[in-house]
């Protein structure tokens, strides 16, 4: 990756060409060779566009619906919504530079070098902050989720919402911070070394908790439902089956991107290798799907959520004729 492909988490980054010494202009057209020297994978902007609306739309209703139904006000549903929001910001950054990319070349919209270096640095905090933060809430839901099925007489005493409140400013501060500094030292190998390092170590941390969760919870139910408390283990361990399949997806779609990033460090000038670069554009398309599938699942696996969205959505429709 050299200096013009410098942006490891821009949207269409490897699509954008410019330099201001050699006064080469903008080239926005999907398919030019790229650095590695291989045809990129052809993919429309439209299509970018529309899933980054549709993700978006998606988001602000699960995050709005969480808002408004009070039996949605627990610390669960809290980083839930958290993690809608960090799957908007994919949102949003893909719509705001698809946008740019369209009326550019389109020429409806003039643009300097410097403008494009601000606008591709706040896109590449926006998706790294989406990274770092989406996989702490992952993590964060998952011990919240063994919390409730191990200490489940305790938990209210454990997780309460001034703590919640805490552990959800205390992400984001962090999030937007080192991605911060990740944009200022991205010529540093090291950067992406470390954004490699915390995606295996948040999937093996959510990992062994899930694993202890659903080998012991069979026991556990079983003291649970001597206390009486049967309903509160059953809801406990549907919430950790959705975080499951949360944590599944986010795998499925971000893997692909999280291996680019560890090709780049092993092996960027292996025939191989390039041919995998070749396809960055797809894998942009895979981490859009999971902002797009992941309220999806909210909505799927909660009642009462489906239920609020439900009139939620109905509400809008006949206010709307």
């Amino acid at each position: 990756m050299n200096d013009s492909s410098r942006h490891y988490f821009s949207m269409k980054h490897m699509d954008y060409i410019y330099n201001i010494d050699n006064n080469i202009t903008l080239n926005a057209t999907l398919g030019e060779m790229n650095a590695t020297g291989i045809a990129q994978i052809m993919i429309p902007q439209e299509l970018f566009l529309m899933l980054g609306l549709i993700s978006l739309v998606e988001n602000i209703l699960v995050v709005a619906a969480i808002i408004k139904n009070r039996n949605l006000h627990s610390p669960m549903y809290y980083f839930i919504c958290c993690l809608a929001v960090s799957d908007m910001l994919v949102s949003v950054s893909n719509v705001v530079e698809t946008l740019f990319m369209l009326l550019t070349e389109h020429g409806l919209l003039l643009v300097t070098a410097k403008m494009l270096q601000h606008l591709d640095n706040v896109i590449d905090i926006m998706i790294c902050s989406s990274v770092v933060s989406s996989l702490s809430f992952l993590c964060t839901i998952a011990a919240d989720r063994y919390i409730t099925i191990f200490y489940a007489l305790r938990y209210h005493s454990i997780m309460t919402t001034q703590r919640a409140v805490a552990i959800i400013a205390v992400v984001w501060l962090t999030s937007i911070t080192s991605s911060s500094l990740f944009i200022v030292y991205h010529t540093d190998n090291a950067v992406i070394a470390c954004l490699v390092t915390f995606f295996g170590l948040t999937l093996v941390f959510t990992a062994v908790l899930y694993l202890h969760m659903f080998i012991l919870a069979h026991v556990h139910s079983r003291r649970i439902m001597a206390l009486h408390k049967s309903r509160r283990q059953a809801t406990s361990m549907k919430g950790a089956i959705t975080l499951t399949i949360l944590l599944g997806v986010f795998v499925i779609c971000w893997g692909p991107f999280f291996l680019h990033l560890i090709l780049i460090l092993t092996c960027p000038t292996n025939p191989y290798c390039k041919c995998y670069f070749s396809h960055f554009n797809l894998f942009l398309i895979l981490i859009i799907c999971n902002s797009l599938i992941d309220p999806l699942i909210y909505a799927y696996r909660s009642q009462e959520l489906r239920k609020t969205l439900k009139e939620m959505i109905f509400c809008s429709w006949f206010f709307a004729i």
